[in-house]
């Protein structure tokens, strides 16, 4: 008793800083009471507690544990205050951020969130400055006190965020310069020479396996620790394994106790630009308008002020920015100005994300999808009932169809406005189909399910960006047609198939081109095709080819048929 009123006059005679703490310390003890985290002997830590929320506190602090720069530097970048830690050559892409995500926003779309949401943010925010209050040998490069309403800026878990479609130039070049400046030249900040990305899902239905169970492969392509794997159990229902993005308060890809959920990037166009007819008026620095059907309408100018590191502390760097109805003014092409559209919309993003690892079967799977939130995935789906789905991209604008949407539209035309999103089945998807399995290689939907797939001329071209089918298309179809014997390790072993698709062409024209060269050049390279002879009349699975006395070959394979047997 003497020691508990000693430390609460300390409490009283402390600054009101200090109090806060003490209590905020006080508050994160409790709630650490109803958490245990185990780390198995990988390192993979499996979080229980009592809620939902206690949940969320646990796999946070675990993640923070594992790797709390990968945490903040996430938040660092999704909040558009990457050059307050790495200087000024992050300016323009903190710039590009905040043209999106206004944390004043953020804040109020928090307090209006739904109460059971607003814990788990509360809980995320709470696990973040528990962590920290606990190891203070970890420096934050710049958020040292997370705030919950924060969890709204990163809501997908996807490699790159819709916003970073966002050319950087382009964004420099206007605003840098002045919106009054010639137009920009319209090269790409992508890196030549990035890794590249992609996944791979496939889904494979009870009576396509030994066993009758359907099985999912989870098979994401991303760089070295780009993501936390973990475990997350409550008493509220929540049992969830898989793959987290460092710093978000879901599994991103996994699975719970009867479903299973597979991401891949998808080739939609829900990404839109608008090309806007401008004039100014009342000359230099008077007030700018933008035509949309006969109306003149003002564009809305905004001031963004983005700290950034220098050299004798931090500076700040301020724009004046532009929006039309259909958005940020991102560049400019001739004359006119470019507006861009995406999918803006984080309380719901949350939900779905979060509320889709507790879907314990398709049809509760697809009430989530309900929200049109996932916008940058495509999604492969098992369950414990035997049903197997492809469901593309879950956010599509529906749009006029006369319109080429690979191309920014005329903004002034109200026939380019959207009409609202495409429902489930205005989208291609597919759901248990009869070929019994369904994929997607970050290719288009046109081969998810073999002869069982979506028609390509069903849907608006909008739907799918994609020109022809990827080699890693045709291979699956290789692997997957004509199956009936699916085991785990089968799964695996067919996923892991080293056959290379894209050399079927490649290497004929190789050989006849070795063939025909002079003996010199042979004699320097004849080592290489001596390795590859095997590819001349058999198939390259080395086993014949079903139904054919030919050597394999042909390009494409027949559609959805499998040409050589494993």
């Amino acid at each position: 008793m003497k020691t508990i009123a000693l430390m609460l006059a300390a409490v009283i005679a402390a600054p009101t800083s200090a109090r806060a703490f003490l209590q905020d310390a006080a508050r994160w003890e409790r709630q650490a009471q109803n958490v245990t985290i185990i780390r198995d002997d990988w390192g993979i830590a499996h979080v229980y507690g009592k809620t939902d929320a206690d949940a969320v506190f646990g796999m946070i602090y675990a993640q923070a544990e594992d790797d709390f720069n990968r945490v903040e530097t996430n938040y660092l970048n999704s909040l558009g205050r990457l050059a307050e830690a790495e200087g000024e050559s992050a300016i323009y892409q903190d710039l590009r951020m905040k043209l999106f995500i206004n944390p004043d926003s953020l804040r109020v779309r928090y307090a209006a969130s739904p109460a059971w949401l607003k814990k788990l943010m509360n809980a995320w925010a709470e696990g973040l400055n528990f962590f920290l209050s606990k190891h203070p040998e970890v420096k934050p490069r710049v958020i040292t006190r997370f705030e919950p309403w924060m969890a709204l800026s990163f809501t997908e878990g996807s490699i790159g965020g819709d916003i970073e479609r966002v050319n950087l130039r382009d964004l420099q070049a206007f605003y840098e310069s002045g919106a009054a400046s010639p137009s920009s030249t319209g090269t790409d900040d992508d890196d030549p020479l990035a890794e590249p990305t992609g996944s791979n899902g496939i889904a494979i239905a009870p009576a396509n396996t030994q066993g009758h169970h359907a099985l999912l492969w989870i098979n994401p392509h991303t760089s070295f620790y780009f993501r936390s794997e973990l475990q997350m159990v409550s008493d509220e229902g929540l049992n969830a394994y898989g793959a987290v993005t460092w710093g978000q308060i879901f599994i991103y890809q996994g699975f719970n106790a009867t479903a299973g959920w597979m991401h891949t990037s998808s080739g939609v166009d829900n990404i839109d630009e608008f090309l806007e007819t401008v004039t100014e008026r009342g000359g230099g620095g008077g007030r700018y308008y933008y035509r949309h059907g006969a109306a003149e309408l003002p564009v809305t100018v905004r001031r963004i002020t983005v700290p950034y590191r220098g050299d004798g502390g931090m500076v700040r760097k301020t724009f004046t920015v532009f929006y039309t109805r259909h958005g940020p003014v991102v560049r400019k092409t001739g004359d006119r100005w470019v507006s861009i559209s995406l999918m803006q919309s984080p309380v719901n993003a949350l939900i779905q994300s979060y509320s889709r690892t507790k879907a314990k079967d398709y049809a509760a799977f697809t009430r989530v999808m309900d929200l049109h939130t996932n916008s940058s995935n495509n999604t492969l789906f098992a369950d414990a009932s035997g049903n197997i789905a492809y469901f593309h991209s879950n956010y599509i604008p529906r749009r006029d169809t006369t319109f080429d949407w690979s191309k920014a539209v005329d903004g002034s035309n109200p026939a380019t406005d959207y009409r609202g999103v495409l429902s489930f089945n205005e989208t291609p998807n597919v759901v248990n189909p009869p070929s019994g399995w369904v994929y997607n290689s970050n290719n288009w939907p046109w081969s998810a399910a073999g002869p069982d797939s979506p028609r390509r001329d069903a849907f608006p071209r909008y739907v799918e960006n994609g020109t022809e089918e990827s080699p890693r298309g045709y291979h699956a179809l290789r692997v997957l047609a004509a199956r009936r014997d699916f085991t785990m390790e089968g799964l695996r072993t067919a996923a892991f198939d080293s056959y290379l698709p894209a050399f079927e062409r490649a290497l004929p024209a190789l050989l006849r081109a070795y063939d025909q060269a002079p003996d010199s050049v042979k004699a320097r390279f004849a080592e290489q095709p001596g390795t590859i002879a095997g590819a001349r009349g058999r198939c390259p699975h080395r086993s014949p080819c079903i139904g054919e006395s030919k050597p394999c070959g042909g390009w494409p394979p027949p559609h959805g048929q499998r040409a050589c047997r494993r």
